[in-house]
């Protein structure tokens, strides 16, 4: 599994991409056929306070990726709020395919 952190009008510092990898590992433990974590991290004004938005694409096998966003004024809560996200879709994509329902 690959993982990818963007940033677009932030810096991505050491420690912000050792916290989105950290999270994403978690992912494959909802579905197997996670391939690539890709975080897109953006804020929404150029001024030194705003909000930073977090888009996270997974790419599984046999499917269209799952895509989640997440918005906050802290980074990492952003992170963590997106993972979240990700990880309830993985887990009902997994459950759907148990019961045979897709």
């Amino acid at each position: 599994m690959r993982i990818e952190v963007v940033g677009r009008n932030v810096e991505v510092t050491d420690a912000i991409r050792q916290h989105a990898e950290t999270k994403a590992e978690k992912l494959p433990r909802y579905f197997d056929g996670v391939q690539l974590v890709t975080f897109r991290l953006s804020r929404q004004d150029h001024h030194h306070h705003g909000k930073f938005d977090v888009e996270l694409v997974v790419d599984v096998e046999k499917h269209t990726d799952f895509v989640t966003h997440a918005s906050d004024n802290d980074l990492y809560a952003a992170i963590d709020a997106s993972v979240q996200k990700s990880s309830r879709q993985l887990a009902d994509f997994k459950e759907r395919l148990k019961n045979g329902h897709r």
